[in-house]
């Protein structure tokens, strides 16, 4: 008996793979191992990437932070434990903000602490 293989799923499978790899550079687009290499590699770059785009964010609101705690005469150190002795509950996002885009509402948040 002849051997029954599925071209159609297969074809369809390599297919939305090369679809999905649409772009890329060379033989990255077009030849199946090395796209399907390059896709999966990609996956593994999207979710860690994923994680450290919240340190980037982490990093960045806290220098802004420490810019307009340093205006106010401050460290950032000694703001964020004036905040917890204080019992002030904002997060460091809107602390980041508060800091660049309203630094009167900012000052008040340094003097109530301090």
């Amino acid at each position: 008996m002849p051997r029954s293989v599925n071209h159609v799923a297969s074809r369809a499978r390599r297919k939305k793979i090369l679809g999905l790899t649409r772009g890329y550079f060379g033989a990255r687009k077009n030849v199946w191992t090395v796209a399907k290499n390059t896709w999966e590699k990609g996956l593994t770059y999207a979710y860690s990437d994923r994680k450290k785009k919240k340190r980037n964010f982490r990093a960045l609101w806290i220098q802004r932070i420490n810019a307009g705690a340093r205006l106010e005469g401050m460290s950032y150190s000694q703001l964020m434990g004036a905040l917890h002795k204080a019992g002030v509950d904002l997060n460091r996002k809107v602390l980041a903000d508060l800091a660049m885009n309203h630094p009167e509402a900012f000052k008040a948040i340094v003097d109530k602490v301090r």
